[in-house]
């Protein structure tokens, strides 16, 4: 059995930031529909990590060396199976005599758990993978929301055979490989003793019954490769760095498979004249001297178009910050807005004629 913390290249205690950022580099790198991208490599990152960015099937998979989905529990008695001492999946890599090979230890552990009311025998289906894409918003467009039509390339619902994999006009035949049991019965030797599993048809997907006619679009799979498009409507607010997660949106199961989901990454572009954190906004306002001087009322325009007034309190000394409650940005799933905070920059005259400098000494004389 593959190991999964080598199959995406990280440690066994590795983060859940690290786990994701793993498989992002390996599942662009060996996606089938790239140049040189392997369909085998891409199912074995697909299925490590869906284990391993699940906290549950982690546990188990650390634990047994593989996980129990749908599982009713393990001993009887509540007690599970950690008086055995050890962990299978540190077996994975050991061989021993008599052709036992102890990285079917996650093996003989599903058909112990099984025998103590485990999961039911069914048909398998692979999960459609998820998909993340990055879109960049203008400042204006985080603070109004906007909708947009996002088009990527991934596994998509094969048409000719409605996602199926075959046609169901020419019906089924009894499985020859399981005699339509959809399970087949594996001896193993061990050094515990010869066990007996039973697991799905590899050649029915555990139906019993095989189509008499595979559909030649996608040949058996149910989904081909194609384009993806989707709508997404992003709120007011949204802040950069955001994640949107968009249910059943990402790429196609095989065979009806539970479809993944879209996760798009929403980044904000810097703004020439606010600079955002969080919810509030930060602008420089050049103004003139006198406007300060006379708390004369200046106008300003906010990051929604709307124009305002403001002036400079009496007393405040130059580059002091001017609240302008209400302003900012909306906060994100409310309707509530942040604050304005405007740095008034005092411009001063390239000339100054004789008059006005002489009211300038004589202002200077009383302050």
């Amino acid at each position: 059995m593959e190991d999964y913390y080598n199959v995406l290249g990280v440690q066994k205690g590795a983060s859940e930031e690290e786990i994701k950022k793993a498989y992002r580099k390996l599942a662009h790198q060996h996606h089938p529909d790239k140049t040189g991208g392997d369909d085998g490599k891409f199912k074995k990152i697909n299925e490590a990590y869906q284990t391993l960015s699940n906290k549950e099937k982690r546990a188990q998979y650390d634990r047994f060396g593989r996980t129990f989905d749908g599982a009713g529990g393990g001993d009887p008695h509540g007690q599970g199976f950690g008086g055995f001492g050890f962990d299978p999946s540190d077996f994975q890599n050991v061989h021993f005599g008599g052709g036992f090979d102890a990285g079917d230890f996650g093996d003989i552990f599903e058909t112990i758990f099984e025998q103590f009311g485990g999961r039911q025998r069914r048909a398998t289906y692979t999960h459609g993978s998820d998909v993340e894409i990055q879109i960049e918003l203008a400042l204006e467009e985080a603070f109004h929301g906007v909708a947009r039509k996002i088009s990527f390339r991934a596994f998509i619902e094969c048409e000719s055979c409605n996602s199926v994999g075959y046609d169901k006009k020419k019906g089924f035949s009894k499985c020859n490989v399981c005699g339509g049991k959809g399970e087949v019965r594996i001896e193993r030797k061990t050094f515990f003793g010869n066990f007996s599993q039973v697991k799905a048809c590899d050649d029915c997907f555990g139906k019993g019954e095989v189509p008499n006619e595979v559909c030649k679009t996608c040949k058996g799979k149910g989904r081909i490769a194609g384009t993806r498009n989707a709508n997404v409507t992003i709120a007011p607010g949204i802040e950069d760095g955001q994640v949107i997660k968009v249910k059943g949106v990402g790429e196609a199961g095989e065979r009806e498979g539970q479809t993944g989901d879209l996760y798009v990454a929403v980044r904000v572009k810097p703004h020439q004249v606010f600079e955002r954190r969080k919810a509030d906004l930060f602008m420089r306002k050049e103004i003139k001297v006198t406007d300060a001087l006379l708390s004369k009322k200046i106008e300003a325009k906010d990051i929604g178009g709307e124009i305002f007034s403001f002036s400079v309190p009496v007393g405040s000394g130059f580059e002091e910050r001017i609240k302008i409650s209400g302003k900012g940005m909306p906060i994100f799933g409310s309707s509530s807005r942040g604050d304005l905070y405007i740095i008034p920059s005092v411009k001063t005259p390239k000339h100054v004629s004789g008059k006005a400098k002489k009211l300038l000494e004589e202002l200077d004389g009383e302050l």
